[in-house]
């Protein structure tokens, strides 16, 4: 087995972790059947948000009574000290619990220091003190933001998006959480999809010590790949070199991570799977890909009012018109050819 020190909060855990926004698709009954696997297998860290539906209320149902043998992070999305505590006293209630270990700020546009006017962090430290969370968190999409975290050293943890497509700025980000002595970790270790090789997304992560990956897991079948990975944790080998660097090469650039932070679109455009959708086929071929209910989907971006607003929220900066636009043509080629 392979352990993971979350930086300063002394959270030790197997590297693998449970990323719990996916369970929101499946039926309780089959949630709690995959955490409780989890946990017998092993992985005893699991996370999720508020943001996420009915998550925190399967991850309360699955380990009531047995509280004390799991860390579990949460997320709120609030913007005010008010909308904090709401937040709070319902995560609690979903979770079943009355702490919660790693308590995170989500995806604030911002990084919340005390003092700026809002009351966040002031109440962070306050449901610190009265012991309802443990460790203070922050996630994010945005570079600048997560320095700013880093630098700020109010932060026991950062969450953000690490793989093997990373770029030299993204590895500069987690060398300075280690130094800081700050618990990095990684979501979108599968780059929401793109990358379909978990053996070698799972051996680019083994190479930094400090960082643990969270892997969303919806299926049995996707579990027990993960959970395979505790006893036989895959390492770097030519084979898995080659796929990583070829995967590089076809996909670093301007591509939809799929995060959802352009959400929602005024006239009902599934972005996060639209400006993606020719890579979706090329690299998991499916025909799924193809139904008259996707179709119906792509279709919608011909009705794109070119409002700028899904521009405006993208953490990544992309064109995310251009980037619809481009996706529906070559879906529409493909389509057309049942090149698939």
């Amino acid at each position: 087995m392979t352990k993971v020190t979350l930086g300063k909060t002394g959270i030790t855990v197997e590297k693998n972790s449970f990323g719990a926004l996916p369970i929101q698709r499946i039926s309780r009954e089959e949630a709690v059947k995959l955490l409780r696997k989890a946990y017998a297998h092993g992985v005893t860290f699991f996370d999720t948000a508020r943001f996420y539906t009915d998550s925190e209320e399967k991850l309360g149902e699955a380990f009531a009574g047995m509280r004390e043998k799991v860390y579990i992070a949460t997320k709120t999305a609030a913007t005010t000290a008010d909308a904090f505590w709401k937040d709070l006293h319902t995560s609690l209630n979903n979770l079943r619990t009355d702490y919660i270990d790693i308590y995170q700020f989500h995806n604030p546009s911002f990084c919340p220091k005390p003092g700026d006017g809002t009351g966040l962090y002031e109440a962070m430290l306050e449901a610190k003190e009265k012991g309802m969370i443990r460790h203070i968190g922050i996630t994010n999409h945005r570079l600048n933001v997560a320095h700013e975290a880093v630098e700020s050293g109010l932060y026991e943890t950062l969450q953000f998006p690490f793989c093997y497509l990373a770029t030299e700025k993204d590895i500069e980000l987690v060398e300075r959480c280690k130094v800081a002595g700050m618990g990095f970790i990684a979501m979108k270790a599968l780059s929401g999809g793109l990358i379909t090789n978990s053996a070698a997304a799972y051996a680019f992560l083994a190479q930094y010590e400090h960082v643990l990956p969270i892997w969303g897991v919806q299926r049995e079948s996707e579990l027990d790949e993960f959970l395979s990975y505790i006893e036989n944790p895959p390492v770097m080998t030519e084979k898995l070199a080659s796929v990583i660097a070829h995967d590089r090469e076809e996909l670093l650039g301007d591509f939809c991570r799929g995060c959802g932070y352009c959400m929602p679109c005024p006239v009902g455009i599934e972005i996060n799977n639209c400006a993606r959708m020719s890579l979706m086929i090329r690299r998991a071929p499916s025909a799924a890909q193809l139904t008259p209910e996707m179709q119906a989907k792509m279709k919608k971006i011909e009705e794109c009012l070119h409002c700028g607003k899904c521009k405006a929220k993208c953490p990544y900066g992309l064109d995310t018109p251009t980037l619809l636009e481009k996706n529906y043509k070559d879906y529409c080629e493909i389509l057309a050819g049942k090149v698939y």
